[in-house]
């Protein structure tokens, strides 16, 4: 899944925002580089990011979805927490819906995603991102994020969404701490009791640098090499990642490795 942020202020892509133009491009690209997904949002969910309206967020996302269809051959997933969003770029064709809230922010969503028939990630996070770092607490991280996740699987389902529908995500750096988020990256087979598809974001991270040491985002891509690797060996179905063409050629290693084959 590649990442195509259309907001002003990105953790990964230095706050400079893309032009409708640019961002179709970069999205093309990402596709021709390998990209099986494309995951498009226009409001920033980094740590202590304040919301934004649906009418902003509108503006930023439609002449992207616009421009873009019929000129991808992948799917376009909407990373949004808002009912009305998510409702207009389906209209544009967007077939996919990635919720960091896990339908919880916006009470029309859930029922949207039912009526609309589309699959959706519900992502583990506390609180919302301008306050998740102060809800950063737990005994048993992997133990508690498979808990709340399963309460948002059944919240979903009991609202119409049948659990093919759904994907998971742990959230790795949402609410949590460094170490939080390495052990439910190490923890990652546990959710594999959900029974539902695992996606994982890990890509230029700031909780790499307990590993790697203080570096800008831009300069995190060995490292979420080595987190899109475990993530891959330890089960996950999607990686969502900024470096397309660099993590093609990961996750294909790794996925030979686990399946034990080279075709």
């Amino acid at each position: 899944m590649g990442i195509l942020n259309v907001t002003p202020d990105s953790f990964a892509d230095g706050g400079a925002p893309l032009t409708p133009d640019a961002a179709i491009a970069r999205a093309i690209h990402m596709a021709r580089a390998g990209a099986d997904l494309i995951d498009i949002g226009g409001e920033s969910t980094r740590p202590g990011a304040e919301p934004v309206s649906a009418e902003e967020e509108w503006r930023r996302l439609a002449p992207v979805l616009e421009g873009l269809r019929n000129r991808l051959d992948v799917p376009v997933s909407i990373d949004t927490s808002k009912a009305d969003v998510a409702a207009r770029a389906i209209d544009l064709g967007a077939a996919i819906v990635n919720d960091v809230s896990a339908l919880a922010r916006d009470p029309a969503m859930a029922g949207l995603v039912a009526r609309r028939n589309v699959p959706v990630v519900l992502m583990h996070m506390r609180g919302e991102p301008r306050d998740m770092n102060e809800r950063a607490s737990y005994a048993d991280p992997v133990a508690e994020v498979a808990a709340e996740l399963g309460a948002r699987i059944q919240s979903a389902e009991a609202a119409g969404i049948s659990r093919d529908r759904i994907i998971v995500d742990p959230g790795l750096g949402f609410a949590k701490r460094a170490e939080h988020s390495l052990s439910v990256l190490a923890g990652l087979p546990r959710l594999a009791s959900l029974g539902c598809p695992i996606l994982v974001g890990s890509s230029r991270k700031s909780f790499l640098t307990a590993a790697l040491g203080p570096r800008p985002p831009a300069d995190r891509v060995w490292g979420t090499a080595a987190a899109v690797t475990a993530a891959v060996l330890l089960g996950a179905h999607i990686v969502r990642v900024h470096d397309v063409a660099e993590m093609v050629q990961v996750v294909r290693v790794a996925d030979a490795i686990a399946r034990g084959t080279a075709g």
